[in-house]
C-alpha cells in the first residue's frame, strides 16, 4: 500500500499530511479529525479501505496537535476560521479540486462550517460522523446522559462545573467512566497500533475552542449553532452515529431533519468512533455511499 507523508506551509506554520493509496479517477476522501486536538491517528484504521475502494484517503493534523505546528503561545489562533483556512490551503496545495469530505465529532462541525459559510466547490458528498449542529443541544444531551451515572459521579461532575475545578480525583474518575461509556476505551494492548501510538494531543486547542470536557462547552465554540443553516447544504450528506454515542440519536436526528439531502445510519452498540468499533461494517457503508455519489 502506498503511503505518502509530508508537510505543507500554512502561513507561519506547517501542516502534516498523510495520503493513503494510489491516485485514481475516483475523488479522494478527505478526513477531518475531532477534538479540536485529537490528531489524525485513529483514521489509520481505514487505511485498507484505500485499496478496497481504489480511492485515496487524505488525512492531516489540524493546527494545534499531532505533527502539525502547535502554537500554544498564541491560543487566540485556535478558532474555526483558522482551521477552515488550513483546510482550504491543504486543498489548494494538494490539488484536491474534487473530493468527498468526512468529519468526525469536531471535524464534522468544521465540515458544516466550511460548507455553510464558504460554499466550496467540488464537494461530491459529505459524511458527518458522530458530530453536531448545536453546542447547546450537545451540552443538554450530555447532561441527560450524566443522569445515568452513579450518584457520586454525578455529584463530582456537578461540583467541578460549579467550582471550575476540573482536577479533583473524584471528577477525573467520573469523567473517565463517562467517556468510556460514550466515547471509547482507553488504548490497551489489544487496540490497533494507531491508537496505541503516542501522540501530541492538542489540550490547549481543545480547551480554548471547546472547553474542559464534552459536557461543558464554554470555549469559543459555545455559541456554535448551525441547525437552521443546514438548509443551505445541497451536498448529499451521510450521517453516522452509534446508539451509545456522545452524539445521541436526538443530536443526529436534528441534523438529518434539517439537511435537505441527508441519510442517517445508526450503528447498534457503538460509541463515538463507529469506524473503529465496527471498521468492516463502516467501510462497507462508506464504499456504497461514496460510489453512489462519485
Amino acid at each position: 500500500m502506498q503511503i505518502k507523508t509530508g508537510y505543507l506551509p500554512f502561513g507561519d506554520y506547517r501542516t502534516y499530511y498523510r495520503i493513503v493509496g494510489e491516485p485514481s479517477k475516483k475523488p479522494p476522501l478527505v478526513l477531518l479529525h475531532g477534538g479540536p486536538g485529537s490528531t489524525h491517528n485513529y483514521f489509520e484504521v481505514l487505511d485498507e479501505f484505500a485499496n478496497q475502494d481504489h480511492r485515496q484517503l487524505i488525512m492531516y493534523d489540524q493546527l494545534g496537535c499531532g505533527q502539525s505546528s502547535i502554537p500554544d503561545n498564541t491560543p487566540e489562533i485556535y478558532r474555526p476560521e483558522t482551521w477552515v483556512q488550513q483546510l482550504v490551503s491543504l486543498r489548494q496545495q494538494l490539488g484536491l479540486q474534487q473530493i468527498h469530505l468526512l468529519g468526525q465529532s469536531w471535524g464534522g462541525m468544521l465540515a458544516i462550517i466550511y460548507l455553510c459559510d464558504y460554499q466550496p466547490n467540488g464537494i461530491h458528498s459529505m459524511i458527518l460522523a458522530s458530530t453536531l449542529s448545536s453546542s447547546k443541544l450537545w451540552g443538554a444531551e450530555q447532561h441527560r446522559l450524566i443522569k445515568f451515572l452513579p450518584p457520586e459521579e454525578q455529584a463530582a461532575i456537578a461540583k467541578a462545573e460549579r467550582t471550575g475545578n476540573y482536577q479533583a480525583a473524584d471528577y477525573l474518575q467520573a469523567n473517565r467512566h463517562y467517556m468510556q461509556l460514550h466515547s471509547a476505551d482507553e488504548a490497551n494492548l489489544n487496540s490497533p497500533e494507531c491508537l496505541r501510538r503516542p501522540k501530541q494531543v492538542g489540550t490547549v486547542s481543545y480547551e480554548v475552542a471547546w472547553g474542559p470536557n464534552e459536557y461543558t462547552p464554554n470555549g469559543n465554540l459555545k455559541n456554535y449553532d448551525y441547525t437552521q443553516k443546514l438548509q443551505r447544504v445541497t451536498t448529499p450528506t451521510l450521517i453516522t452515529s452509534g446508539t451509545n454515542d456522545l452524539c445521541t440519536p436526538l443530536v443526529a436526528k436534528t441534523m438529518a431533519d434539517n439537511l435537505p439531502h441527508a441519510s442517517w445510519h445508526l450503528f447498534n452498540g457503538t460509541r463515538h468512533m463507529s469506524f473503529v468499533e465496527r471498521t468492516s461494517a463502516y467501510e462497507h457503508l462508506l464504499q456504497s455511499w461514496l460510489n453512489q455519489h462519485d
